[in-house]
């Protein structure tokens, strides 16, 4: 920090001061012996009271009292807050639970539907299954598989989307359509 910087003579008296007091603290450590740096390493994993210093981010500040005396001045200006707060949280909470219910119904009826139209179907969908035991025919074939195929064979959840597969698109790809392409068969 440099004297010439500040304007008036005070702002320079203070700047030395302190560049002065800075420059003969760390020569007093280092004639000591002892590292500057260890003394922040420790205070920064070892704090000292931290109830001490009031943090702005904090669980606990020790003049949010009168802080919040100095914002909102009387009792019933700081309730009405709180109420406006409180109605401003139910009715979100009540759109998203009016939303869930709205997939929830459109998810049944899907259902319902596909019960009506092919029952295997509806079985199949709405089977349990235990997604850590594997069939003889997929231990068959992660005995041949290379290790890393093997584990994302073995990550993958049953039932859900496969991560590979292209995401939907409404344009074209730019390479064109691949003619030639076979897909790999394994069983699942």
């Amino acid at each position: 920090m440099s004297a010439s910087l500040f304007t008036t003579k005070t702002q320079r008296q203070v700047a030395l001061r302190l560049q002065n007091t800075s420059v003969r603290c760390y020569a007093r450590k280092v004639e000591s012996g002892m590292d500057p740096r260890r003394e922040i390493i420790r205070r920064a994993l070892y704090p000292g009271n931290i109830r001490n210093r009031p943090t702005p981010t904090g669980t606990w500040r020790p003049d949010i009292g009168e802080t919040i005396q100095r914002a909102v001045p009387s009792v019933q200006a700081h309730e009405t807050i709180e109420r406006a707060w409180l109605l401003h949280r139910r009715h979100v909470r009540k759109r998203r639970e009016a939303e869930l219910e709205r997939k929830f119904d459109c998810m049944k009826k899907a259902m319902d539907e596909l019960a009506k139209i092919d029952s295997h179907l509806y079985y199949e969908a709405n089977k349990p299954s235990d997604p850590r035991v594997r069939t003889p025919e997929e231990q068959q074939l992660m005995r041949t598989m290379k290790v890393s195929e093997a584990r994302a064979f073995d990550s993958r959840i049953r039932g859900l989307f496969p991560r590979e597969l292209r995401i939907p698109t409404d344009t074209p790809s730019r390479t064109g359509w691949n003619y030639e392409f076979n897909p790999v068969k394994r069983p699942i």
